[in-house]
């Protein structure tokens, strides 16, 4: 399970960059839609899933609440998923 929740943070946290840095700035200065569209719903679907995974993870390794809301937090910012995996799931391997 942990494995799992590694790679969706890590293809989360892509997905967002992407989203964010790519293709926002292509629809706001073309106004080009099309990447946004793209992108969009696979990064929704990775975040929903990264949130639920974050919970289930979280009972698992005995987390503080204060610990998840900080993997939580981190879905919403940028690079904020590569953090976790640094800071809470490296130090735990398997």
């Amino acid at each position: 399970m942990l494995q799992l929740f590694r790679l969706i943070a890590f293809l989360e946290g892509i997905s967002y960059i992407l989203l964010l840095f790519i293709a926002s700035p292509i629809k706001a200065f073309t106004g080009d839609a099309q990447y946004v569209k793209m992108l969009g719903m696979p990064h929704g679907i990775l975040f929903i899933a990264y949130v639920v995974l974050a919970i289930v993870i979280s009972k698992r390794m005995q987390w503080s609440n204060g610990t998840l809301a900080k993997v939580l937090l981190a879905s919403i910012l940028p690079f904020g998923t590569f953090y976790v995996e640094y800071k809470y799931l490296k130090q735990n391997p398997s």
